[in-house]
């Protein structure tokens, strides 16, 4: 896993054996076990270590008014009771613009306007919640709908 792995050696004489990984990746779900031996003692601990993903299609860059998905997918393993979906921190209600089914959000006609941060939270039949976040960002126009400008002849226009 390296480099993505690191062990913060100025830590460990203070008792401090984590374990960082940056970034993470889907395949990093599963047990991490760690064994300590200081003289005679041997101390050992498990994490196991859970991964969310929210994934795009198409891929970015994405153009307003063409279809989008959000999928979000996690490694727990119990199984999906519910998914619900935020934009920039509010509860999106499912709508002729907003389709989610099985932890998957559509916009049909995404805008500018559905740019920003969308979470997405599942919920497991044990009650666990768990959520995450993507940053989606839109090409298009941002500005009136009908744009009209009017220039003086001779004069320069933007």
């Amino acid at each position: 896993m390296k480099p993505r792995v690191s062990v913060q050696d100025s830590d460990l004489r203070n008792g401090n054996f984590s374990l960082r990984i940056d970034p993470v990746r889907s395949e990093d779900a599963g047990l991490y076990e760690a064994w300590v031996a200081y003289n005679t003692e041997v101390q050992s601990c498990q994490v196991e270590l859970g991964v969310i993903t929210v994934t795009l299609s198409p891929p970015s860059p994405v153009v307003e008014n063409e279809p989008l998905s959000l999928s979000c997918n996690s490694s727990h393993r119990a199984s999906l009771v519910e998914t619900c979906w935020f934009h920039n921190e509010r509860l999106v209600p499912t709508s002729m613009s907003f389709c989610s089914s099985h932890g998957t959000l559509s916009i049909l006609r995404p805008a500018v306007s559905d740019a920003g941060s969308w979470s997405c939270q599942l919920r497991y039949s044990d009650n666990e919640i768990i959520s995450a976040t993507y940053n989606l960002q839109i090409l298009g126009f941002d500005g009136p709908m009908n744009p009209v400008v009017y220039a003086a002849a001779g004069s320069a226009a933007d």
